[in-house]
């Protein structure tokens, strides 16, 4: 299981954590996390570099890239979708005043040393995981699944589980559901390469190859346990997966070359 991100500096928490559009039926929103929010504000609203923005929130440069990318799509995803967006999560240490000889150059005055009004206490940690999902078991095929178990989690416990259906969503619309839905990790059987793309781009975390129950495969990613193939390919996305008799979602795809 890959290392935990390192913790990121923010000045504060914002002012308001749940923005929506008018007029729009509910929906479940797509969450933005802290530290993503920190980087907008400090790309897009304070006009930092990415260098000076890595500088102040103490990560590098590559790391700043990535969840700038993963911010604007999600950003860029509510307004398209009209989704409300809530910030929550992430791994982020508040600076509070203690480190503001890093940021005073980035911060408006008096910023570090206000009052914080987010719950979210130091070190929380929120992920939002969803699972291919058939009858309680990892379903076989990313592009053909039609539900996904998807499970909320708060400092490495589950807090909330359901069952989503997608509507018959294909292959190429899977990731933008799935970012729809807040998702920022995914367990799967097989997927191909044009899929793990769309997820990359969406910056939702891959374990795939994976087999069983749903529910254990969640608990053992948890506990960093989880046997996954970090090389998982199919190429069943073109033609008729029944023909012959042959199904992904009975050899499972993600254990074994599907050529």
């Amino acid at each position: 299981m890959p290392r935990p991100p390192r913790c990121r500096r923010i000045c504060s928490a914002p002012q308001a954590e749940a923005f929506g559009p008018v007029g729009c039926a509910q929906a479940e929103p797509i969450l933005l996390s802290l530290d993503e929010y920190e980087v907008i504000r400090l790309v897009d609203l304070e006009g930092q570099t990415h260098e000076q923005c890595a500088a102040q929130m103490d990560i590098s440069r590559s790391t700043v890239q990535e969840i700038y990318e993963s911010a604007r799509r999600k950003i860029a995803a509510c307004l398209v979708y009209a989704k409300p967006l809530r910030i929550t999560g992430g791994n982020y240490r508040i600076c509070g005043g203690q480190e503001h000889r890093h940021c005073k150059s980035g911060c408006p005055a008096g910023r570090c040393a206000a009052p914080q009004t987010n719950p979210t206490q130091k070190g929380d940690n929120t992920m939002k995981i969803a699972v291919t999902y058939e009858n309680g078991q990892i379903f076989q095929h990313f592009g053909h699944t039609a539900q996904f178990k998807v499970y909320e989690v708060v400092d490495g416990k589950i807090v909330d589980a359901k069952v989503v259906d997608t509507n018959g969503s294909g292959h190429g619309a899977l990731a933008g559901f799935l970012m729809q839905q807040g998702v920022d990790t995914l367990i799967c059987g097989g997927i191909g390469g044009g899929a793990q793309v769309a997820l990359a781009q969406a910056g939702i975390r891959l374990y795939g190859g994976v087999s069983g129950e749903a529910d254990a495969a969640v608990i053992a990613l948890l506990a960093g346990n989880l046997g996954y193939n970090p090389n998982v390919h199919c190429d069943h996305h073109d033609h008729e997966h029944g023909e012959g008799g042959h199904t992904c979602g009975s050899h499972g795809c993600g254990n074994h070359s599907c050529h």
